[in-house]
């Protein structure tokens, strides 16, 4: 039986050329769960949900900047060897919680500004997220083989084979003859960290349904809560860090925090009469907001329903598109006058009728409305296909056929049937024969 937790074997994985730091992924598991907490929370006070990521992504951005300059600014040795480069080296760890609250809030702020999304609700989603966020990250220090505690033979102590000699004398793990042991066992702090930070997240919940607090200062509950505990696992640590009066710095920030958190909820965080509460509903105006935000998410970029018209009102049409009303027959007929029997047509008005076979179409296609004392048109076209059209005698039938299809312009004895119009109606063609009898 292990009487301690085994150290991990390594601290990366290889995917062929990439290498993927166990650091970095736990740090990416946190950030995804949070966000997703703070969405189901966000939609429960009656948001929409895509709000907070854009809110999210400025936040976390802003928190990794902050945690980094934080650790560096407190611990510049120990994070960089006296190299600048080996600031953005973040999979080795050197990441602060305080700098990464604070860039987070002022990041997310920031965006929630433009967003036109008030702080006092988001601090509450945010509250609970954080502790889940950080109970799974501080799974990155394991692989890391750091921020453990005093040496320990406890069945849950931890087995730490890296930069033993870093630690000071009194600490590092000796033989009986004083030679430096390849490991030792010492008090796993993230463990303990992680599992006051569940603890954290659920009294959060409780606080949350079971103390009337005003509407943002859930974030003040949880920096209290938070720190109580930290500063008794940062009191076990014994990596190298700044101490000022027998206490670490983070000691002595966590002092300072939990004291300015309590205050503040106990002079600031009880409601009065009217006050929005913590879990409250969202209010109208932010709730339209929401609404109106999720609506133009569900519509962009979606296709058009098929047959629906896209909405062109108020817009002029093209010149090129917009067609003249066609003038009437009656008008037509009105400018030009009747044509005398006998006479041919002009020749822009007979070069419909080149081709011969069109002049005895019946008249019953485009059928007019009865006239009266007009005769039928049907008659009329029944008369003008019994007696054909008379032509010289000079000319055969045959003859005058073939050279009507050879040269139609060239036909000058013969007139072009004319169209008569009484009161705006055409009439069907006659046979020139038939006007000179009329």
């Amino acid at each position: 039986m292990i009487g301690y937790i085994p150290s991990p074997s390594s601290s990366s994985l290889s995917i062929g050329p990439l290498q993927l730091h166990f650091y970095g992924l736990i740090i990416a598991v946190a950030v995804l769960l949070a966000a997703w907490v703070m969405q189901r929370r966000w939609a429960r006070l009656g948001g929409f949900a895509g709000t907070i990521v854009p809110i999210g992504f400025w936040a976390v951005v802003a928190g990794l900047a902050g945690a980094r300059l934080y650790s560096v600014a407190t611990s510049w040795h120990q994070d960089t060897n006296g190299q600048v480069v080996q600031i953005f080296e973040i999979w080795n760890g050197g990441l602060s919680i305080w700098g990464g609250v604070s860039g987070g809030v002022l990041g997310g702020w920031l965006r929630a500004r433009r967003m036109h999304v008030p702080l006092p609700p988001l601090l509450d989603v945010v509250a609970p997220a954080l502790p889940v966020a950080q109970a799974i990250g501080r799974w990155g220090n394991y692989f890391n083989q750091e921020l453990f505690g005093l040496p320990s033979k406890l069945p849950w102590a931890v087995r730490i084979t890296k930069n033993l000699a870093q630690l000071p004398p009194k600490y590092q793990p000796l033989s009986s003859t004083g030679k430096l042991l390849p490991a030792g066992t010492f008090q796993p702090t993230f463990l303990y960290e992680s599992l006051w930070d569940l603890a954290v997240f659920g009294l959060l919940l409780l606080i949350e349904r079971k103390v009337k607090l005003r509407r943002g200062y859930l974030f003040g509950a949880y920096a209290a809560l938070y720190t109580f505990g930290r500063f008794w696992t940062e009191y076990l640590r014994i990596d190298p860090a700044h101490r000022y009066l027998g206490l670490r710095l983070n000691d002595w920030t966590s002092v300072g925090v939990f004291a300015v958190s309590s205050a503040v909820l106990l002079w600031k965080g009880r409601p009065k009469s009217g006050d929005e509460l913590v879990g409250d509903e969202l209010p109208p105006e932010l709730l339209a907001e929401e609404r109106a935000r999720a609506l133009r998410a569900s519509t962009r970029g979606r296709p058009e329903a098929p047959g629906e018209a896209p909405d062109n009102t108020g817009a002029a049409a093209p010149a090129g598109d917009a067609l003249a009303p066609e003038p009437a027959l009656s008008e037509v007929a009105e400018a030009t006058g009747p044509a005398p029997a006998g006479q041919a047509p002009a020749e822009g008005d007979a070069a419909a009728e080149d081709a011969p076979a069109e002049v005895a179409e019946p008249a019953d296609r485009d059928a007019p409305a009865e006239v009266p004392g007009v005769a039928e048109p049907a008659a009329e076209a029944a008369s003008a296909e019994e007696a054909p059209a008379e032509v010289p005698e000079t000319a055969e039938p045959a003859d005058e056929a073939a050279s009507a299809e050879e040269a139609p312009a060239e036909v000058d004895n013969v007139a072009a049937p004319t169209v008569e119009v009484v009161e705006g109606v055409a009439l069907t063609p006659t046979s020139p024969a038939e006007g000179d009898k009329r």
